[in-house]
C-alpha cells in the first residue's frame, strides 16, 4: 500500500482514483499531479515504481492538502461565526445555510428527532 502525505492509497485502484482518497484532491486534481509526475493514469498503484511514487509524492506536495486545508477550512467557518453573519449564524446553530428548506427534511444537519410532547389539558 503506497503512502503519500499521511494517507494510504488503495493499491487496487486506478491512479487517479486512488489520489482522490486524500482530502483535498479530486479528480481534476489527480489528473493534474499524474500529468506533473508524467505517469499514466490508468495503471494501477501496485504497478507504481518506486521512483514514480516518488514522483506523485513531490508533485503532491505542491497542492496544499489534508491538514493543512482542513485547518484552513475550519478557520474559514470560526471566523464567518466570529463576525456574525448569515452563514455563520447558521453553522452555529446547526442548521443548513445555502438555502436549503427545513420544515420537512434537513436530518442530516439537525440530527436526530427530538420529540417534543404535547401539554395535558387540566380537567375541572
Amino acid at each position: 500500500m503506497a503512502r503519500i502525505s499521511g494517507v494510504d492509497i488503495p493499491k487496487q485502484k486506478r491512479g487517479i482514483i486512488a489520489l482522490t482518497y486524500i482530502f483535498g484532491i479530486g479528480r481534476s486534481r489527480a489528473k493534474t499531479i499524474l500529468e506533473i509526475a508524467k505517469v499514466d493514469e490508468n495503471i494501477k498503484v501496485s504497478d507504481w515504481s518506486d521512483d514514480e511514487t516518488g514522483r506523485i509524492r513531490e508533485a503532491v506536495s505542491s497542492f496544499k492538502i489534508e491538514g493543512e486545508l482542513r485547518s484552513e477550512v475550519q478557520l474559514s467557518i470560526k471566523r464567518l461565526m466570529d463576525i456574525g453573519c448569515y452563514r455563520g449564524i447558521r453553522h452555529r446553530v446547526g442548521l443548513p445555510l445555502r438555502g436549503q428548506r427545513t420544515k420537512n427534511n434537513s436530518r442530516t444537519r439537525k440530527g436526530k428527532r427530538k420529540t417534543v410532547a404535547n401539554k395535558k389539558k387540566a380537567t375541572k
